[in-house]
C-alpha cells in the first residue's frame, strides 16, 4: 500500500513508524529539520513541502497513492489536503481534526470536502477517559464487536485477591479470557501456569459484564463504582470529557480558572457544576470536597500543570487520577510518580487511523502498552487459516504471541475454547504481539 502522510508531528510520526516495514510510506512536512531526522531514522521517503499544494502531493506519488492521511496541526489545512488529493486520485483520505464542530459538520454530509474518514483528536481522548473511568484499576479499555466484547488492561495492586495466583486459579469467569501479563517492561502471553504478581498489568478480553466483574473483584468494594467525577481544566478535551459524562447520565464537576471560559462551558453543559477557581488552591479543593471524588481528571493545557494537579489530588486522598499528556514520552514518568493513567490524545488518534492500513477485514484495533501489542477485530472469510477448524488446531500454526480472546457470531458472544470452530463471517478478537502482527494478518 502506498501511503502519504502529511504532517510529521507526533501523530504523523507514530503512524509512519508503525507502517514503515510493511507499506510504501511517504511523509510530507514543512520543517526541514524534521524531514532530515525522518530520512535517517525511518525507512520512509521524507519530502519537505506544503501538503496543501497539489505539486507537493504529486511529488509524494499521489497518482499511485492508496491512502492519504492529513495530520497537520491545522484543521482547515487537513481538509484542504484531502480535497486536493481527491482531485487527482482515488486514494482513501483521512483528515485529523481537533474541533468536534467540524467533525459534526462532516458527519452530516459524509463524503463532503473530499474526506472519506474524519477523526477528532479531542473527542477520542474524551471517549477514552470515559471508558477508563468506568472500570476501577483500569489502565486501558476498548470495545469491540459493536460493544459485545471489551478489552481492558488492569494494574494489580498488592492487596488484590488475584496477586500470586496462577491464571488457572484466577480464571473463574465464564466469558473472559486472560490475554497477557506485562511485568517490568516485559510481556508474557498468558497461559494457565502464568502467575500474576503485584504490580503486573494484566490484559483481559471478554463480555462487558465479566470484565466489570473482574475489575470489581481485584479492587476494594469502596472503589468498585466511580460516581463523583471532577474535571480540572475546561480545555477542549476537558469540555468534551464533561459532555461525554453528561451524555451517560453523570453530573460531573469542572474547575476552570478563566472567568470567560468558565462562563462559556457552564452555559453549554447544563448538568455539569462549573466552578471558577485555581485548581492548585488547596483550601478551595478541601472546601469543595474534591478529596472525596472517585476520579479527578487533569485536562489543563500543559503537561506540567496536569502532573501538578494530579499529584495534589493524590495528596488530598483522591483514589484515581487521570492526566492528559501531550508529550508521549512523559506517559511512563507520570505513572511512575503516582498518576494512575496518562492519556495521550495523539496516540489515540494514531491508533484510530492505523486500522485503515490493515487488511480490509480488520474492523478495529487497539494498541496495548504503547504499541507493544495490538488487540484486533477481524471478520474472517472462508479462506482464513482459522476458519472451519477447532481453535486448538488452528492456533498451533500461529507464531508465539497470539491469543484468541473472543468471537462474535451473528450478535452472540462466544468465549473461545480449544474445541470451538470458527465459522465464515465470525468476528474474532485477538491479542497479538506487535512483532508478529503482519504475519498473523496474512494468515487471517
Amino acid at each position: 500500500m502506498h501511503v502519504i502522510i502529511v504532517g510529521a508531528g507526533e501523530v504523523g510520526q507514530s503512524i509512519a513508524e508503525n507502517l514503515q516495514e510493511t507499506h510504501d510510506v511517504v511523509v510530507v512536512d514543512r520543517d526541514e529539520e524534521i524531514i532530515e531526522d525522518l530520512t535517517y531514522s525511518m525507512d520512509v521517503l521524507a519530502i519537505r513541502g506544503n501538503g496543501t499544494d497539489i505539486s507537493t502531493l504529486r511529488e509524494a506519488g499521489l497518482d499511485e497513492a492508496d491512502l492519504v492521511i492529513a495530520s497537520t496541526d491545522n484543521d482547515e489545512s487537513n481538509v484542504v489536503i484531502c480535497g486536493a488529493a481527491k482531485t487527482e486520485s482515488d486514494a482513501f483520505t483521512i483528515a485529523r481534526v481537533r474541533r468536534r464542530t467540524l467533525l459534526e459538520t462532516w458527519q452530516g454530509t459524509q463524503g463532503a470536502f473530499g474526506v472519506d474518514f474524519m477523526v477528532c483528536t479531542d473527542l477520542l481522548a474524551a471517549q477514552t477517559i470515559f471508558r477508563i473511568s468506568g472500570l476501577p484499576a483500569a489502565q486501558d479499555v476498548n470495545m469491540f464487536a459493536g460493544g459485545l466484547v471489551r478489552m481492558a488492561e488492569f494494574e494489580i495492586g498488592p492487596d488484590s485477591p488475584v496477586a500470586d495466583l496462577s491464571i488457572q486459579e484466577a480464571d473463574c469467569y465464564d466469558s473472559m479470557t486472560f490475554a497477557a501479563i506485562f511485568r517490568e517492561g516485559e510481556m508474557t502471553v498468558a497461559s494457565g501456569e502464568s502467575v500474576i504478581r503485584s504490580g503486573d498489568r494484566v490484559v483481559v478480553i471478554g463480555s462487558p459484564d465479566s470484565v466489570k466483574g473482574f475489575a470489581s473483584d481485584i479492587t476494594t468494594p469502596d472503589h468498585s463504582e466511580n460516581r463523583e467525577i471532577v474535571i480540572i481544566g475546561a480545555s477542549e478535551i476537558g469540555f468534551q470529557t464533561a459532555r461525554e459524562f453528561e451524555d451517560h447520565g453523570y453530573e460531573p464537576r469542572l474547575i476552570e480558572q478563566d472567568h470567560d471560559r468558565a462562563r462559556e462551558v457552564a452555559e453549554a453543559l447544563p448538568n455539569t457544576m462549573v466552578m471558577e477557581s485555581d485548581a492548585t488552591d488547596t483550601d478551595f479543593l478541601v472546601r469543595e470536597h474534591v478529596d472525596e471524588a472517585d476520579i479527578v481528571i487533569a485536562a489543563l493545557d500543559g503537561d506540567e500543570k496536569n502532573l501538578l494537579v494530579s499529584l495534589l489530588a493524590k495528596r488530598l486522598g483522591v483514589d484515581r487520577t487521570i492526566a492528559v499528556i501531550e508529550n508521549l514520552q512523559y506517559a511512563e514518568l507520570f505513572e511512575q510518580v503516582g498518576v494512575d493513567v496518562a492519556i495521550n490524545p495523539r496516540e489515540e488518534t494514531a491508533e484510530e487511523i492505523i486500522r485503515f492500513t490493515h487488511t480490509a477485514h480488520t474492523e478495529k484495533i487497539a494498541m496495548v502498552e504503547h504499541d507493544r501489542a495490538e488487540v484486533i477485530e477481524i471478520e474472517v472469510g472462508e479462506d482464513s487459516a482459522i476458519t472451519g477448524r477447532p481453535i486448538a488446531e488452528a492456533a498451533a500454526e500461529f507464531p508465539d504471541g497470539v491469543v484468541i480472546g473472543a468471537i462474535s457470531r451473528r450478535g452472540d458472544l462466544i468465549t473461545p475454547r480449544g474445541t470451538t470452530v470458527v465459522e465464515p463471517g465470525d468476528h474474532v478478537v485477538l491479542f497479538v504481539d506487535a512483532t508478529v502482527l503482519d504475519q498473523v494478518l496474512e494468515m487471517l
